[in-house]
């Protein structure tokens, strides 16, 4: 599914359930996933092959702590305007980015990078500063990563100013 389009499936109570519950651990059988959403296991099982089939879920991977793999420092890097096609085969190139947008406003790209020290973050800001100016923030502490998402819903956005009405 594409961002910005509408849900092509219906979502309902059960599928939000299951949804925050495979969120939290992708690992739960299908049994267990049942008795946490008081469902059967043969219920759960279709919702959720419903829920994949419809691209609400779109695949299952593992969480892993970056530092305990050996990288001391994630970096923001952002990308000012250069050729799409150079960024993005540099991008395809260098292992380090963990994340790549393509972005709007000012800059063109906005990655966050994982390297070992000082020096490996030297090296892959340079292969970037080649084609373009860069900006880099070195990421201290993460207040919120991983953010399970329940289906959006317009009647829970709040404006934060009431409009006024002309008499």
């Amino acid at each position: 599914m594409r961002r910005g389009f509408a849900l092509n499936i219906e979502i309902d109570a059960h599928d939000t359930k299951i949804l925050a519950e495979l969120q939290a651990d992708a690992r739960l059988s299908m049994a267990e996933l049942g008795r946490r959403v008081h469902l059967s296991q043969p219920a759960v099982t279709e919702r959720v092959r419903k829920l994949e089939a419809g691209g609400v879920i779109t695949g299952y991977r593992a969480t892993i702590d970056l530092t305990r793999l050996g990288y001391g420092i994630r970096a923001v890097i952002r990308v000012g305007r250069a050729e799409y096609a150079r960024i993005v085969k540099l991008i395809q190139q260098t292992p380090e980015v963990v994340k790549a947008y393509n972005v709007t406003g000012e800059d063109s790209w906005i990655l966050e990078i994982a390297v070992i020290d000082v020096g490996h973050l030297d090296a892959v800001l340079s292969k970037f500063c080649v084609l373009t100016e860069t900006s880099t923030a070195i990421i201290l502490n993460a207040a919120r990563e991983h953010q399970a998402m329940a289906p959006a819903r317009r009647e829970d956005v709040k404006p934060l100013l009431k409009k006024v009405r002309s008499a």
